[in-house]
Formats: structure tokens, sequence, C-alpha cells
């Protein structure tokens, strides 16, 4: 029989801002190229995760239309196949980051 003791380690993790969860229809295009659309999953000041309907490669450029907010520019930090991880090139403002977080 083990018995054991342990204590959770506090992290903060790699995120420099926390996630919103969140569900909301977005547009995005690459280099000019197109509009599709995807869904936005979640988002933070810094980046947002996405679904789309086409397949998105790592280390590519987009940009993604927010409601509200308009076309931003994001880099694709890791892509899973109709799965996302995106870094805005500029950080949301605060007020811009509330706004789609209530949503």
């Amino acid at each position: 029989m083990f018995a054991a003791e342990f204590e959770p380690a506090e992290t903060n993790g790699r995120r420099r801002s926390p996630r919103a969860p969140v569900s909301f229809d977005a547009s995005m295009g690459q280099g000019g190229i197109g509009r599709t659309l995807c869904k936005v999953v979640d988002i933070s000041l810094h980046g947002a995760r996405i679904q789309s309907y086409s397949a998105l490669r790592k280390g590519s450029t987009i940009w993604l239309t927010l409601p509200e907010i308009g076309p931003v520019a994001a880099n694709v930090m890791w892509a899973d196949d109709y799965t996302a991880g995106c870094q805005f090139q500029r950080p949301l403002s605060q007020t811009s980051f509330d706004q789609l977080a209530e949503r």
C-alpha cells in the first residue's frame, strides 16, 4: 500500500494574460487571399484559439476579423487539423477584450 502527500505546484503557465472562453463567429484571410468563416473559442489580450473549415499552418500570418473590433493581424503559433492558436501582432486593448469576452 502506498501513501503519499503532494502539494500541487503553482505556476503562472506560459500565458501572458488570462484567456476567456467564448464562442462567436469571425472571418479570416491569408495574405489578402479570400475570406473564410471561423469560430473563436477562446480569447486573450494577446491571442485567440480558433476553429476553421480550412487547415492552417504554423508560422503563417492571418487577418482575423473580430466582431466590433475589425481586422487583426495574427501569427499562427500552432495548428492541429482545423484548430489553431494565434498570437496577435498587437495586443487587444482591455476595452476590446472585455467587449469580446462578454459576448
